[in-house]
């Protein structure tokens, strides 16, 4: 069970978590808990990092260490309660909160932030939430021992900012918390782990999220449940549509596209061990624990819906890359890609017309002046005459798997935007046929959500 910064924002939060832990362990369920920080602490911390090494004030830090100690220590008075055991997490909470200090202090001096400094950073708000939420839990009189990713196996790669777990961690993992249970609740601090020589790492985006699934696949478990604030994954964003529904089973390869097309409750890398070990993961609502949510699984045996859901992506471009010198020159797309992986641009869409004349790619905003700057460099000796972008657009996708061999879907799809007017600017699917991605001007984005919702019935789901 992963419970997000939400679940676990402040001590009244963390109580209501402990107890919803404690009623599953009671109806006989093996538990191992993951965390993430208290609400906006990781923010905080990091925000606070990259300003020491601007400015250099350790004033300023002691002021953030203040405040980072009052948050904490809030948090346990107010879910643990005064006794005992809260004096010993208060202990633990100081120490850790003075290794914060001593790491700032000298960004103050240095003046320097390193992709080390700021995974070892990062890493305190999920290190400071776990020993609040096991010591919470040893209150309401059930065994729990907290850990951090690395401590019970979780090593990975020296890629700081987006580590990858090494293939013998599955191993070290069930061989660490598999005596513990039945009878303890591990708690475990999510979002980070540690390279070979100990050094601490962080996972990366959905990293708590992939704490969960490393250790659910290591333990071979039932289920991995991810408690977020939300009842499940949704037909879509309910901002754009207040009738979006949560859905009740999924497959693996539709969250999958969901999530690459802006849905942000689940993201790719962090079911990856779930799905290759055959797992399901079910999204639940921390404040709404007798609601299903959704299960994530496999494959469902029957599709009775040919489309699940329509997602958006904002803050996006479009690069358009075009010339009559293109037509019939090898390798042109080829070249292309090498330049804008060279920059580091992440491409999100891609379409060819097939008189080759033109090629359109849609990256991130922010990756926009260097895929630009990147293929004028590449392509400054001629064979492309124009290289010319849009910023105001983003990209709208439907998805599911029934889709795949079922004729008229994209009929049905532009024939809907037609007659609402919404103007396609470019248009691309895979042949997997899992999903059906278009771009559009950012102002008819909605419009095109709400349009494709209602014609097919999502909110009947």
């Amino acid at each position: 069970m992963k419970f997000g910064g939400t679940s676990v924002a402040d001590g009244k939060k963390l109580r209501h978590v402990a107890e919803l832990v404690k009623s599953y362990h009671e109806n006989g369920n093996q538990i191992v808990v993951v965390t993430s920080a208290l609400g906006g602490v990781t923010d905080a911390i990091l925000e606070e990092a990259h300003e020491a090494s601007k400015e250099g004030k350790v004033s300023r830090v002691k002021e953030f260490i203040a405040d980072l100690t009052k948050q904490h220590h809030a948090a346990t008075h107010e879910s643990v309660g005064d006794n005992a055991s809260t004096e010993d997490i208060i202990a633990e909470l100081d120490a850790r909160i003075e290794e914060i200090e001593k790491a700032l202090t000298g960004i103050c001096y240095l003046g320097e932030l390193t992709f080390r400094s700021i995974d070892y950073l990062s890493s305190y708000g999920e290190r400071m939430a776990a020993p609040i939420l096991s010591g919470l839990i040893r209150s309401l009189g059930i065994e729990s021992s907290h850990f951090t990713g690395g401590e019970i196996g979780i090593i990975t790669d020296n890629n700081f900012g987006s580590a990858h777990p090494l293939e013998s961690s599955y191993e070290k993992i069930k061989k660490h918390l598999s005596p513990l249970l039945p009878g303890t609740i591990p708690v475990v601090a999510g979002f980070i782990g540690e390279d070979e020589n100990g050094i601490i790492t962080t996972l990366g985006r959905g990293g708590s999220d992939f704490t969960a699934s490393i250790i659910g696949a290591s333990l071979n478990a039932d289920e991995i449940w991810l408690w977020k604030e939300v009842p499940g994954i949704m037909t879509t964003d309910p901002k754009l549509v207040p009738e979006a529904r949560p859905l009740k089973v999924i497959s693996y390869i539709e969250a999958m596209e969901m999530s690459f097309f802006g849905a942000k409750v689940l993201h790719p890398k962090a079911i990856e061990p779930a799905i290759r070990h055959d797992i399901p993961v079910r999204v639940k609502n921390t404040f709404e624990p007798e609601y299903p949510g959704t299960l994530v699984v496999k494959e469902q045996k029957t599709v009775q819906n040919v489309v699940k859901a329509v997602t958006v992506i904002d803050k996006v471009a479009l690069v358009n890359i075009s010339g009559a010198g293109m037509v019939g020159t090898i390798g042109v797309a080829a070249r292309v890609f090498s330049a804008l992986a060279d920059a580091d641009v992440n491409i999100i869409m891609i379409s060819q017309g097939s008189s080759e004349a033109n090629l359109s790619v849609v990256v991130n905003d922010d990756h926009l002046k260097q895929a630009v700057k990147a293929l004028k460099q590449e392509f400054r000796n001629g064979v492309v005459g124009e290289i010319d972008h849009d910023v105001h657009i983003s990209v709208v996708a439907i998805v599911g798997v029934g889709m795949a061999g079922t004729p008229g879907v994209a009929g049905k799809v532009f024939d809907a935007l037609g007659i609402n007017k919404v103007n396609v600017i470019m248009i691309s699917q895979g042949s997997s046929q899992h999903n059906i991605s278009f771009v559009v001007k950012e102002g008819d984005a909605t419009k095109a959500v709400q349009v494709l919702h209602k014609v097919f019935s999502l909110e009947k789901l």
